[in-house]
């Protein structure tokens, strides 16, 4: 543990601060797309990422690709932020909370009311409409956070460091305070307590500064957690039980003379996933796979700020256990118009980004945005590579899909969009074996197997470890999904 503990501050105190910018006609059907072989090899020298690139001056990427800051996918006016697809309004006045047990315990099945959005809302805010306000990913989950202990007096954050990633003043109301503080470095400690609290009907938020750190508490949360209401036959759980860790990879940008201690201290957030671009072996990792076989967790991982606020807080107050994971590439670089109301987006219900008739994309999280770019590179090739993108390819008809939630996933949105196109590619920055695109290659192969014209393609990291030089390497690039999109010969 001596040497685990000096590891980590050692690798931590090499991290700066992370920032991202990049990615934001019809092929016939039965018709075998000729593959790329030559656009792996051009990607170092064409500098085509996802949103992990070194973030530069100007707000667009290589050839107007799109990146993070100039998306589609983000919300910029306060009409497009009130109508967010599944979006409710979960106001005091208007909503029956979830009933509890003498215990304190969520009675299963007891769900809450929701108004949805209304003409009323995008009544001018001088007149009494709803409020938006211009966020980043932190701060949009700071925010739920600053509800969830305003609104519920049983609810208790507390971990690594979440005193010092933000003051109680700027965290939540000065009278709830006392419900914010930090614990020992240990994770199944602080997992085994978060247990105990949403045992006794406590909300309760357990943070794990980096998801890389999250398998010590692996057998509290997978043990312990996620099988309480199960192995009780359903007398009891442990509803209203969060963990939140960040993940995901970037590439270094300056920041000041910053550590990351101290970037991190000013963000306020508990563990993250997935890699830095510079994180090493102790801050990269994707670990969301080793949860898909914990049946009774909830496992989900945000696009943007407005996503992130209403899945957590979703989240937070769903009856069973959840692991949220933040991608720590899009705290500063993802802004959108975000609700300053309380409201919630639905848990396991997938939202379609793009409709497309000729080939469905799937991904979550930071790979979106690479996703995005790769799609405009597709439309509108540079000179670099127009000769090896047929003509015919550059009118291709994407159908993008987000998951959000991965444990369990929206499988019926999935099915419903590759019995529509007949392919199918699944992105995610971790690494292919048994991932979830294993899991839905597997599924989509079983359900739409008649209707498949081509093998299900995944583009994920490379299944090994790797060093803090090689991240860069590791994650799947624009070029790469470009390739996967036009290899129907398997």
């Amino acid at each position: 543990m001596i040497a685990s503990t000096s590891s980590r501050t050692f690798t931590r105190s090499l991290l700066g601060c992370s920032s991202c910018a990049s990615a934001s006609g019809a092929v016939t059907r039965r018709t075998l797309l000729p593959p790329l072989p030559h656009l792996a090899i051009s990607s170092t020298r064409l500098a085509i990422g996802g949103p992990h690139q070194t973030r530069s001056s100007s707000s667009s990427g290589p050839a107007g690709r799109p990146t993070v800051a100039t998306s589609s996918f983000l919300s910029t006016t306060r009409e497009a932020a009130l109508h967010t697809p599944g979006l409710r309004w979960r106001d005091d006045e208007s909503i029956h909370p979830p009933t509890k047990d003498p215990d304190g315990n969520i009675v299963l099945g007891s769900e809450p009311t929701f108004v949805e959005p209304s003409a009323e809302d995008l009544i001018s805010v001088d007149q009494g409409g709803r409020e938006t306000k211009k966020m980043n990913l932190y701060q949009a989950v700071r925010d739920a956070m600053a509800i969830t202990l305003s609104k519920d007096s049983s609810s208790v954050v507390f971990g690594e460091d979440p005193m010092n990633l933000a003051s109680c003043t700027e965290f939540s109301p000065p009278r709830c305070s006392e419900r914010v503080f930090n614990t020992p470095l240990t994770e199944q400690g602080i997992a085994g307590f978060g247990i105990g609290l949403a045992t006794m009907g406590k909300t309760a938020v357990a943070e794990i500064q980096f998801a890389d750190y999250i398998f010590p508490a692996f057998d509290q949360i997978v043990n312990e957690a996620a099988k309480y209401r199960f192995r009780s036959g359903d007398q009891y759980n442990v509803g209203s039980l969060t963990f939140r860790s960040r993940e995901s990879l970037s590439s270094r940008t300056a920041c000041g003379n910053d550590s990351a201690d101290s970037y991190f201290a000013r963000l306020g957030y508990p563990s993250a996933c997935m890699a830095v671009g510079h994180g090493g072996l102790y801050h990269s990792q994707s670990p969301e796979a080793y949860f898909l076989q914990a049946a009774g967790l909830k496992v989900v991982i945000p696009r943007s700020p407005i996503q992130a606020k209403g899945l957590l807080l979703s989240a937070i107050r769903d009856p069973n256990p959840v692991i949220f994971f933040e991608p720590k590439i899009l705290y500063r670089s993802c802004v959108e118009q975000v609700p300053v109301s309380d409201y919630q987006l639905p848990l396991s219900s997938a939202e379609i980004l793009q409709e497309g008739s000729d080939l469905t994309i799937v991904s979550y999280g930071p790979p979106l945005y690479t996703i995005e770019g790769a799609l405009h590179l597709l439309a509108n090739p540079s000179e670099d590579i127009q000769n090896l993108v047929p003509r015919d390819l550059r009118g291709l008809k994407v159908e993008l899909i987000d998951l959000r939630t991965i444990m369990p996933y929206d499988i019926e949105t999935v099915v419903n969009s590759v019995n529509k196109t007949g392919r199918c590619i699944v992105v995610h920055e971790a690494g292919k074996m048994g991932g979830v695109g294993s899991e839905l290659a597997a599924e989509i192969q079983q359900r739409c197997f008649l209707r498949l014209e081509a093998p299900v393609q995944r583009v994920t990291g490379w299944d090994t470890p790797f060093g803090m030089i090689y991240e860069k390497m590791y994650l799947p690039d624009q070029v790469r999904v470009v390739s996967h999109g036009s290899r129907w010969e398997g």
